[in-house]
């Protein structure tokens, strides 16, 4: 399925459940009503982490990605996409607790060493931004079909009703045709088998825009990170 708003994409969990899965929303989607075993030890800190935060504050939607989610090279993480729509959401009244688990550097196969630190608080949505790295490396496509394959069923494991976004990359053009191609096409596969969400293209109408990007050509300004919400949230 592609849905490029976010906007519809959280009504979905508000018009089932109101703010957050309830029992009756886990019922109707045949999923547990039990809760998420607890950890039998504290994970390791990471950002975004907020177990304490109350449920009534909206869906937790969670941004797990590269220093494109992270925001490098911005003067500051409120001017990231995600806190961006963290704005645009409050300022439609639509309420959601936007969490921002960006690492720079982040690999897929990195996405799935931490997972387990990820599931351990409250998911409703999650977004996956992961790749872009794999891409940079040209790394093998299987490994990165596998990776977050193994995300999506980890955090379905632990939350049965959790919505799951993957956000499409491309791999540099200098990497050839072949490995482009095939590169391209492991987000639709990906989320065709585990039946996720599909945002096609995460940079859509930002990557090559030099205006948009900071010096190194790769991460978006704070204008493309603007440029980024807005086309995730229309």
């Amino acid at each position: 399925m592609i849905v490029r708003s976010l906007f519809i994409l959280l009504l979905l969990p508000i018009t089932a459940a109101g703010c957050g899965p309830t029992d009756d929303a886990r019922k109707a989607t045949g999923a547990s009503t039990e809760k998420a075993p607890a950890a039998t030890s504290e994970p390791p800190p990471y950002p975004g982490h907020d177990q304490s935060a109350p449920r009534e504050a909206g869906p937790r939607v969670v941004f797990m990605g590269t220093s494109l989610t992270a925001g490098l090279g911005l003067r500051s993480t409120d001017e990231a996409f995600t806190a961006r729509l963290q704005a645009i959401a409050d300022s439609a009244a639509v309420p959601a607790r936007i969490v921002n688990v960006g690492v720079s550097g982040e690999t897929s196969a990195g996405g799935l060493r931490r997972i387990a630190w990820v599931v351990a608080d409250t998911i409703d949505v999650l977004v996956l931004e992961l790749g872009a790295n794999d891409g940079m490396r040209g790394q093998d496509t299987e490994a990165l079909a596998h990776n977050p394959e193994a995300i999506i069923d980890s955090t379905r494991a632990h939350w049965p009703a959790a919505e799951i976004v993957l956000a499409g990359m491309q791999a540099p053009p200098n990497l050839g045709a072949r490995y482009t191609s095939a590169f391209r096409a492991v987000f639709p596969t990906v989320a065709r088998k585990r039946r996720t969400v599909l945002v096609p293209f995460l940079l859509e109408g930002v990557a090559g825009v030099r205006t948009l990007n900071q010096e190194d050509g790769i991460h978006p300004t704070s204008e493309g990170h603007e440029r980024i919400a807005r086309t995730m949230w229309l």
